[in-house]
């Protein structure tokens, strides 16, 4: 048990911090400040480009998502590279008639691509709201990807044993240290009072 619970410790130690810390920065978030960065880029797609994405307008169902082909989104990301986008890979939604648009979404921040499929104008917008902002996503594991989701998910497990080996260890000692259950009891009783009685 004593094994377990601080090698639980160890792996959960940074995570632990950054969960507890961005805890009380999501709590206080009307009270933070933050002054968010716009920045954006515009060009318009060569007639190829055009064409190509013509093509491929015809192909996909109009209510359909699906990736940029790989040379417009090569060419659109040339364009966007000012504003650090790259549309390769990212869905497209092509439902609107007029427009392909590309959300593109991240931690602390909010991007988009549209392209007129007319013109082949594109308008791009990256918004960055702060690194409080970041880091309150990591914990919400807001559009932060399939490799945070599976840190998230191993961090809680390791967290889960920490917890269950610290339990069984405070019942190993407790009978040494008599204020062990009225505070384990505490750790219960307190937030369920909280939640029946003073949140509306």
């Amino acid at each position: 048990m004593h094994t377990w619970h601080w090698i639980s410790a160890a792996v959960s130690l940074a995570g632990m911090a950054l969960f507890a810390l961005t805890g009380i920065t999501l709590n206080h978030a009307a009270s933070i400040g933050a002054q968010p960065v716009v920045t954006q880029a515009s060009g318009r797609l060569s007639e190829a480009d055009r064409a190509r994405l013509s093509e491929e307008s015809a192909r996909v169902a109009a209510d359909s998502v699906a990736p940029l082909p790989g040379d417009v989104a090569r060419a659109v990301g040339a364009v966007t590279a000012a504003v650090h986008l790259d549309p390769a890979g990212h869905a497209a939604d092509w439902s609107d008639p007029e427009e392909i648009y590309v959300a593109m979404p991240g931690p602390g921040r909010d991007a988009w691509v549209s392209i007129d499929r007319q013109t082949g104008a594109i308008a791009a917008e990256r918004t960055e709201r702060g690194w409080i902002s970041y880091l309150n996503d990591l914990h919400k594991g807001r559009n932060t990807g399939t490799a945070w989701a599976w840190f998230i998910d191993l961090f809680a497990g390791a967290c889960v044993i920490f917890t269950l080996t610290g339990f069984f260890l405070l019942h190993l000692h407790a009978r040494h240290r008599p204020s062990t259950w009225p505070l384990v009891a505490a750790s219960f009783v307190v937030p369920l009072v909280l939640a029946l009685f003073f949140i509306h």
